[in-house]
């Protein structure tokens, strides 16, 4: 890509609208993930008792297990959730910024 169409692409005030809507979703969950991960982990440190206890009187699942596979579970929904996003709305405006600004070369 030419220095001159770098430019435009720069220039266009949807390029700061997708850095912006595309960076404050990225921390997002990046802050989600981070929180819950780290949450679990100070679980471990200061209570690690209670994740041994079973979730409901006769289960055979523990506390413990069956947080991690939600965890699990949930870090891919959020992962799923971004690539749409990422796929759809965040492409759609890189698109338009593109086609904006190879009709200001012609």
């Amino acid at each position: 890509m030419s220095s001159v169409i770098y430019e435009r692409l720069r220039r266009n005030p949807k390029f700061d609208e997708l850095v912006q809507k595309r960076g404050r979703f990225a921390w997002t969950l990046a802050a989600i993930v981070l929180i819950i991960f780290y949450g679990f982990f100070m679980l471990i440190a200061f209570n690690p008792k209670m994740l041994g206890q079973p979730i409901a009187e006769g289960s055979m699942w523990a506390i413990g297990y069956t947080a991690e596979l939600v965890m699990f579970v949930f870090f891919w929904l959020l992962t799923l959730l971004y690539v749409r996003r990422a796929n759809g709305e965040f492409d759609d405006l890189t698109a338009q910024i593109i086609k904006e600004a190879q009709k200001e070369t012609n």
